[in-house]
C-alpha cells in the first residue's frame, strides 16, 4: 500500500485503499532537470527499462491537476515496464509545490490559472528534446494525460508535428478563452497533427457529456483518425486507482485501448 502522504493533500478526503504500486526492479527511475525558458530547470520524473537495447519509444505522461505525485509516477513506471522511456514533467514547478495546496480552489488559483498553455507546450517540447538525446526514439513519440493533463494532450496533438499519437483521459474540452488558456480541445479538434484517443466517463460531473458529443461530431466532420470512447457509468478520474472514483474494469479497458493506440500509430 502506498502511504497517503505521497498523494496530493487536496485529495486526501477521497483517497481510497486501492492504490497500485508498480515494482521498480528492472527499471531506471530518477528525477532529472531540463533547462527551459527564463533560465529555469524543469524537474522531470523519468522511468525506463534498466537493460534497454537501443533507443526507446518515448511517452510524455502529463500530470493530473495535482502535479506529479505517486500515481503519476507509477503510470510512468507501468509504461517503462512495457519498454517505453516515460517522462512526467512537473509543469507547475515555477509556482511552488502543488501537494501543499489545501484545496481545489487553491490549486486553481495558485497553479492552474497561472501557467500559460504556451509555456506548457514549450516545457513539453524541452522534455522531448532531452529524451531524444538520452535514449529516446524521436520518431516514436506519444503523450498521455489525465484530468488537467487530458486537456493538455489534445492541445499538444495540435502543437507538435513530430507527435505520433496522443491519449487523453477525461480532460476538459471547453471553456472561456483567456490569456493563459486561449484555446481548448474543441477549438483544435479540426487541426490536430496526430491522432488522439479520448477516454471519458458518461457519469463525469466535471465534463458534460454534451461536450464529448460535440467533440465526436467535430472529429467526424474533420474526417479525423482520432476517436472518443465513453464509459457510460464511469465518473471523472476513473483510472485514478488511489481515489474512490476508480473503476477497475473501465480503467483496464482504457489502458488496453491506450496501448493498442500507441502501437497502431507508431508511438
Amino acid at each position: 500500500m502506498v502511504p497517503k502522504h505521497l498523494f496530493a493533500t487536496a485529495v486526501q478526503p477521497e483517497v481510497a485503499e486501492t492504490a497500485l504500486l508498480t515494482p521498480s526492479d528492472g527499471l531506471d527511475e530518477r528525477w532529472i532537470h531540463v533547462p527551459v525558458e527564463q533560465g529555469n530547470a524543469l524537474p522531470v520524473f523519468v522511468a525506463s527499462p534498466l537493460e534497454a537495447q537501443g533507443s526507446l519509444p518515448t511517452i510524455l505522461v502529463v500530470q493530473e491537476i495535482f502535479g506529479v505525485h505517486e500515481y503519476v509516477k507509477d503510470v510512468a513506471r507501468r509504461l517503462a515496464r512495457l519498454g517505453y522511456l516515460a517522462l512526467a514533467p512537473e509543469l507547475y514547478f515555477r509556482f511552488g509545490d502543488p501537494s501543499k495546496a489545501p484545496d481545489f480552489e487553491a490549486l486553481r488559483t495558485d497553479f492552474v490559472n497561472k501557467i500559460p498553455d504556451s509555456v506548457v507546450m514549450s516545457d513539453l517540447d524541452a522534455t522531448v528534446g532531452w529524451a531524444a538525446s538520452h535514449g529516446g526514439d524521436h520518431s516514436r513519440l506519444g503523450i498521455v494525460g489525465f484530468c488537467w493533463g487530458g486537456r493538455i494532450a489534445w492541445l499538444y496533438a495540435a502543437h507538435q508535428p513530430e507527435l505520433k499519437a496522443a491519449v487523453a483521459w477525461y480532460g476538459r474540452l471547453a471553456g472561456f478563452s483567456t490569456p493563459t488558456n486561449p484555446r481548448h480541445p474543441l477549438d483544435v479538434s479540426d487541426s490536430l497533427l496526430a491522432p488522439v484517443l479520448g477516454l471519458y466517463g458518461g457519469a463525469d460531473a466535471a465534463i458534460p457529456l454534451a461536450d464529448v458529443e460535440k467533440l465526436r461530431a467535430s472529429l467526424v466532420a474533420a474526417d479525423s483518425p482520432s476517436s472518443v470512447v465513453v464509459y457510460p457509468e464511469a465518473p471523472h478520474a476513473f483510472h485514478a486507482d488511489y481515489r474512490q472514483s476508480y473503476r477497475p474494469a473501465d480503467a483496464a479497458d482504457g489502458w488496453a485501448r491506450m496501448l493498442a493506440w500507441f502501437t497502431e500509430h507508431g508511438a
